[in-house]
């Protein structure tokens, strides 16, 4: 996993902390009675109690998510809660109210005001023990099979009910007023784009999507142009020559890749949800039947290929981790058994709905979801798929799971590729140079 900018990261920690005494100070009586605080990566939500009834206002933090997106999250998510509300039966909270910047209380921001539900985090339920909150969260390894097969099976009865809903074009969900249906009329709005405006100091945002993309090949090339773009920007992205040559051929590499491993170029695209993992659900301790699936933030019409892909979450520690943390060895021995487990599960639950039936009805042109996962796994498009949606992940995943050593070799004998390298290598080392200069004089001591 590439590092953060320490000095982008610092200033959005010290835009949330200013923003977070507001609301300490707000909490006391706008909110009804205080109950107490929810903490999440991007969002910070109180449990108040109205007339003894418990409801959370939630509120995009400032600083970890960029100001900029915050009013366009919160619409963006509002839509994708009331979609799945009237088309599934995922469990997710219902909404009672919400509101931009400009209508909230004291303009703190934001926020969405959303029933309560009772439950313990299923990764609480699913980890290994650990001696303190800051130990790695992983799949235990004693795990009750029978009750992780239950747990999988509510899971992939949320995935197929969601690969079956269509749309034609990728981006943002919205009602249209005229029909009332739901359909995709704005960009994208995806977690990539916000970690690159919090934690990447001057990523220019005027490249980001203005618009809907109806061509799956095009999002994915616009993906690759992101994470060139980044290569260029973050100034402290590699810390040696060789670090920085690596990520110049990875992330060049990864665009030409782009042809390789797209598919259903034009469609059907499908809503997807890449936070859709275990810590953003809330689960029965003693059943472990799923109460609430949270956080819906993010959430996009995307190409269908994404939705094809196994789960990555399956070990709860994600596959980015275990490259940077342990090895491919290790994951890979950790990771295929609970992948087996997981698709079996999705066969079982396909085989009670009419999923089974609608593909031989349609000559098996239709492939069953658990088919199509398979296909991810065994192609490696699984991994250009995790790559190419996170800037942050994309060097681990292309040398770990996708070089090839003579297409790169190919790659580097492109006329004056190898120059151009060169001199990319230069920037960087003078990137870093003033970087550390500019981090010295912030943060000494002296």
């Amino acid at each position: 996993m590439t590092v953060f900018d320490g000095l982008a990261e610092t200033g959005g920690d010290d835009e949330f902390k200013a923003w977070l005494s507001k609301m300490i100070d707000a909490k006391a009586g706008d909110f009804g009675e205080f109950d107490k605080w929810l903490k999440g990566s991007f969002n910070l939500s109180l449990v108040v109690k109205f007339e003894d009834v418990k409801e959370v206002i939630r509120f995009p933090k400032p600083g970890h998510t960029a100001t900029c997106l915050r009013d366009e999250k919160v619409r963006n998510e509002i839509h994708v809660l009331e979609m799945l509300k009237e088309k599934t039966t995922i469990p997710v909270p219902r909404v009672l109210s919400w509101g931009t910047t400009a209508e909230s209380l004291q303009q703190l921001g934001p926020f969405i005001l959303m029933e309560y539900i009772e439950g313990v985090s299923l990764t609480t339920l699913l980890k290994q023990p650990t001696e303190t909150d800051q130990d790695e969260v992983i799949l235990a390894t004693e795990v009750d099979d029978a009750r992780l097969d239950y747990v999988y099976e509510q899971l992939a009865g949320y995935l197929l009910q969601l690969s079956h809903l269509s749309f034609n074009a990728i981006g943002a969900l919205s009602r249209d007023s005229a029909s009332e249906e739901w359909t995709v009329h704005s960009r994208p709005l995806a977690y990539n784009q916000n970690e690159l405006q919090t934690v990447v100091s001057s990523y220019p945002s005027t490249n980001f999507p203005t618009s809907a993309f109806i061509s799956a090949r095009e999002y994915l090339q616009n993906l690759a142009d992101e994470h060139l773009i980044h290569l260029h920007t973050q100034r402290n992205l590699a810390n040696t020559r060789d670090d920085a040559k690596k990520r110049f051929i990875a992330r060049h590499r990864f665009k030409q890749l782009v042809d390789k491993y797209c598919s259903d170029d034009t469609g059907p695209f499908k809503l997807f949800c890449d936070d859709l993992q275990p810590s953003n659900m809330l689960a029965d301790p003693e059943t472990f039947r799923i109460t609430a699936v949270l956080d819906w933030e993010f959430t996009n019409v995307m190409p269908a290929q994404f939705s094809y892909d196994p789960p990555w979450w399956l070990l709860l520690l994600g596959p980015d981790m275990w490259l940077e943390e342990h090895s491919m060895e290790e994951f890979m021995v950790r990771y295929v058994p609970r992948m087996e487990q997981f698709l079996r599960a999705l066969e079982r639950v396909e085989a009670n709905t009419s999923d089974i039936a609608r593909s031989e009805a349609d000559g098996g042109s239709e492939r069953c979801l658990s088919l199509k996962m398979r296909e991810s796994w065994s192609s490696k498009k699984f991994w250009f798929d995790y790559g190419i949606r996170k800037s942050f992940d994309i060097d681990a995943v292309y040398w770990d799971a996708l070089h090839e050593g003579e297409a790169d070799e190919k790659f580097l004998e492109q006329k004056g590729m190898r120059e151009e390298m060169e001199r990319f290598v230069d920037m960087k080392m003078e990137q870093l140079g003033l970087y550390r200069d500019e981090y010295r004089k912030r943060f000494s001591s002296g």
